[in-house]
């Protein structure tokens, strides 16, 4: 009788992180941060708002800032 060998599980490569700092974004101020990774190393934040997003890189202190509809604009571009 032979036996088989199991698969493994595939590595995760990317994992996120997330900080809700209020559970509705109806008021100025309110944000949700999610902290994105691959293979352990941070690759930036996401700072995600009632108006924008922002995007920080690892080591950013400023962010780049994307309007709703600047960023729908360019997703839109993106998916043809």
């Amino acid at each position: 009788m032979t036996t088989s060998k199991r698969k493994s599980r595939p590595v995760r490569k990317y994992s996120a992180k997330a900080k809700v700092q209020v559970m509705e974004l109806s008021k100025a101020g309110t944000s949700i941060e999610v902290e994105l990774f691959a293979d352990k190393e941070k690759l930036g934040t996401l700072v995600i708002g009632r108006g924008s997003l922002t995007w920080f890189g690892k080591n950013s202190k400023t962010g780049q800032r994307f309007p709703w509809s600047k960023f729908a604009a360019y997703m839109d571009r993106a998916a043809i």
